[in-house]
């Protein structure tokens, strides 16, 4: 059945009771599937690759098995907004999880390569879902510096998630480079906990009148439009040094997966403790941004220029720690701008900009190390055009100030 009407205003007097942390438990959970996707199978592609070297064109097709979920959440993400509006938010939320077990598993028994890049494409439709559906409901449940404090919470997850899937990954791939696909699985165990744990957001739990307002609030496309623009190049930022990282090291002479794996521990490690400077930050969250953009921009030329390891791994962590808190800052942006009936489009809307700009990282970073010479040269290029945005960002920062959200009691 369709969602009830919305309220007139951003936040509420009354949101839903959220008993006890399961629900935000589950919720960042759910965060985590997506990444799941994004790295679990990396690997094992050489297994995989040589399993269908006999295949038509699988030196491209092979890898996209990996990539193509994250295109295909991106350009599906605004279609699940606009259903988690009209349909319910938990209710998508669970038929998605269930989905995403039921797709992710199908590889285990499919022998056509051309058949397992289409349920992975399936994949990324019940990722869209998922992503957009818990996200929204994390605003939904929460108001204030609690819910700003689940976004962050939200960025840390994915990050240390990325690094124990990517572990999990090439542990099962020992088995043969099926055997991952079995961790999709995990969806079935968590769509009926889902089912039964998470609250229905409702203007009637809500307790806002429907009809204290003149009408529906126009959808605010102008402001969502750029802050979508931003959130790609955010997100190229942001992806970076985890896709990258290993190419980086190559290039110093360094091919040890024991050093690989342990800088791109450490570099995630910088990327939560980002994320927890985040949730102690106060103030409107535009005027940030330039400021935070710094970090990320100083890493990436210290990246750059590096010659050594320790120098890279340095710049590496600089620039996480400020990816840790860019990220959270502007899904915070995001969501201070939404009515309760516009937060699913919204968030869709976020969401699809953030994996088109993973999606298109590597191929800006390829684009720059092609006119360059090196993939360094094109990371410190990356840094001087942060810097550029940043700078771009000050005056717009100190000349508007974006209408926070009206506080209310913290839900905990």
């Amino acid at each position: 059945m369709p969602a009830p009407a919305a309220p007139p205003t951003r936040d509420h007097p009354g949101l839903p009771a959220v008993r006890g942390r399961l629900p935000a438990v589950l919720l960042m959970t759910g965060s985590c599937l997506p990444v799941l996707g994004a790295v679990l199978l990396a690997p094992v592609l050489p297994r995989m690759q040589d399993h269908f070297e006999g295949v038509t064109g699988s030196a491209a097709l092979v890898p996209l098995v990996l990539t193509v979920p994250a295109l295909s959440l991106a350009l599906l993400a605004p279609f699940a907004g606009v259903v988690v509006d009209r349909l319910g938010r938990k209710r998508l939320l669970v038929a998605a999880t269930v989905l995403y077990a039921v797709f992710g598993t199908v590889p285990l028994w499919l022998d056509s390569l051309h058949g397992i890049l289409l349920s992975r494409v399936l994949v990324g439709v019940a990722e869209a879902a998922i992503m957009t559906a818990c996200t929204t409901l994390i605003g939904d449940y929460y108001s204030g510096r609690v819910r700003d404090r689940y976004l962050a919470l939200q960025t840390m997850c994915a990050s240390a998630s990325a690094t124990l899937f990517f572990v999990l990954g090439g542990a099962l791939g020992a088995a043969g480079w099926r055997a991952p696909f079995w961790l999709y699985a995990v969806g079935l165990l968590l769509a009926p906990v889902m089912a039964r744990a998470l609250p229905n957001p409702t203007t009637a739990g809500l307790g806002v009148s429907t009809d204290s307002g003149p009408g529906p609030r126009p959808f605010p496309v102008r402001r969502m439009a750029g802050l979508c623009l931003l959130t790609v190049f955010g997100a190229v930022v942001f992806y970076t040094v985890p896709v990258e990282m290993s190419y980086l090291l190559d290039d110093l002479d360094v091919d040890s997966t024991g050093v690989i794996g342990a800088v791109t521990a450490v570099a995630s490690a910088a990327t939560v403790l980002g994320s927890v400077v985040f949730t102690r930050l106060t103030g409107d969250p535009r005027r940030r941004l330039p400021v935070l953009l710094l970090p990320c921009a100083a890493g990436f030329l210290v990246m750059g220029v590096a010659d050594g390891l320790p120098l890279l791994i340095a710049g590496a962590v600089l620039n996480c720690f400020g990816t840790g808190l860019l990220l959270p800052s502007l899904l915070t942006l995001a969501m201070s701008r939404l009515d309760y009936a516009d937060r699913g489009r919204g968030i869709g809307l976020w969401t699809a900009a953030f994996f088109l700009g993973e999606f298109v990282c590597p191929l800006v970073l390829l684009g720059g190390k092609g006119a360059l010479g090196s993939l360094a040269s094109a990371v410190a290029l990356l840094g001087f055009a942060t810097l550029t945005v940043s700078a771009v960002l000050l005056p717009l920062a100190r000349r508007t100030a974006v209408p926070l959200p009206r506080q209310v009691p913290e839900q905990r």
